[in-house]
């Protein structure tokens, strides 16, 4: 057709050939078989064009017009590009053959993946399944000893809680046995002195009648007279200190008790500048008590309590609760406190760390506790204070 439009293909085959091959020779450098054929297939390429380039020099050298030289050159570029056709083939097959063993191998990988994730999951569900079986045989079991160890608990605070009433109970009998020893003691006391005083009153009773007239005898049978008198209070004092005296019950409210014996109390407070705090239960049931009795406990442990305590610095704090099914009556200072031998000692009779006093205040008081079936607990710590802790019935 002499149009040379029909040789384009040809020369933009020649451009891009030797990209392509560069292409495929890194592509097959891991294939000794596949890049050998590439070699080959590289040689009879170029080969191909050699003989293209001479086809086309010959017929421009014949002005477009063929001959029998051409003929024998496309012949040989026939063979030349039948070997092609076969190398690429080879090539072709092997690599079909490559991917037909990958696509096996990948399909192999690909079920043995599946098997493993699908026995990975059935291992997840087992395990899900032994983790939940085993979360609720341990978690029963920690129940069960939570339970358990709540019920040892309960029965170890109920122990507490009867060893503690016991204990009370018990310090309850000492101090009453304590106090039928001192009244025991106290009548023998009494017996005792009072038998000798009663003879010294009557002997001094006969001087002053076998000697009326002897000025000197007057002043000595009067000292006689106001000693022997003195001595039979004491021994009075103590009597009515260390025994059960007759109770005139009637039902009053502890909180208006307490502030009637904190009325009687007022003017020592007062002049010592002590301040009063009051923490008084609202609901508070009464209690059936000696209300005059009563008074003058809570009044002697008060005035103690302010005796206790620095001048404009006191504090005096009044409470009352209901614990244990009883009314319970504190009274708290802040003042020099006791140590413990100072309060196991704090009931009995004559036993005063004051200068001027008989020791007989907080014995009468614990008698008039102990007569309304009550108890009273002392609690005091040096440099921090005293609380005196009063439990009585209700009524």
């Amino acid at each position: 057709m002499r149009d040379a439009k029909f040789l384009l293909p040809y020369y933009s085959a020649r451009k891009n050939i030797d990209s392509v091959y560069k292409i495929l020779l890194q592509l097959t450098k891991n294939n000794s078989l596949q890049h050998e054929r590439l070699l080959t297939l590289d040689s009879l390429i170029k080969r191909k064009f050699d003989i293209a380039e001479s086809s086309l020099k010959i017929i421009q050298s014949a002005a477009l017009v063929p001959d029998s030289s051409i003929e024998e050159l496309t012949l040989v570029s026939k063979k030349n590009s039948d070997s092609v056709r076969l190398v690429i083939g080879l090539m072709q097959n092997r690599e079909n053959d490559l991917q037909k063993k990958r696509s096996e191998a990948v399909s192999f990988t690909s079920v043995a993946i599946k098997v493993v994730n699908l026995t990975s999951l059935i291992v997840a569900i087992l395990l899900v399944i032994y983790s939940v079986f085993t979360f609720n045989i341990q978690n029963r079991a920690k129940r069960d000893a939570d339970n358990r160890a709540a019920g040892y608990r309960k029965q170890l605070e109920e122990r507490v809680m009867e060893l503690d009433k016991a204990n009370k109970d018990l310090e309850e009998l000492r101090r009453l046995e304590k106090f039928a020893i001192t009244g025991r003691i106290a009548r023998a006391i009494a017996h005792e002195v009072r038998n000798p005083l009663t003879n010294i009153g009557l002997a001094a009773e006969q001087i002053k009648i076998q000697s009326p007239d002897n000025p000197d005898n007057d002043d000595l049978l009067q000292m006689i007279n106001r000693n022997t008198g003195r001595i039979n209070q004491l021994v009075t004092d103590l009597l009515n200190s260390s025994k059960f005296s007759e109770l005139n019950y009637e039902t009053a409210s502890i909180n208006n008790v307490l502030d009637d014996a904190l009325a009687l109390a007022f003017d020592r407070i007062q002049l010592r500048k002590i301040a009063v705090k009051k923490k008084y239960a609202a609901k508070l049931r009464k209690v059936s008590v000696d209300v005059e009795k009563i008074r003058i406990a809570f009044l002697n442990i008060m005035v103690n309590a302010v005796e206790a305590m620095d001048d404009d610095r006191g504090v005096l704090l009044l409470e009352t609760i209901e614990s244990d099914n009883k009314c319970v009556v504190a009274i708290t200072d802040n003042g020099i406190g006791m140590d413990r031998e100072t309060i196991s000692k704090l009931f009995e009779p004559y036993f005063t760390n004051k200068i001027k006093g008989n020791g007989l205040g907080l014995t009468n008081t614990q008698n008039i506790i102990l007569n309304h079936k009550g108890y009273i607990e002392v609690k005091s710590e040096l440099g921090k204070g005293s609380s005196f802790i009063i439990y009585l019935h209700f009524a």
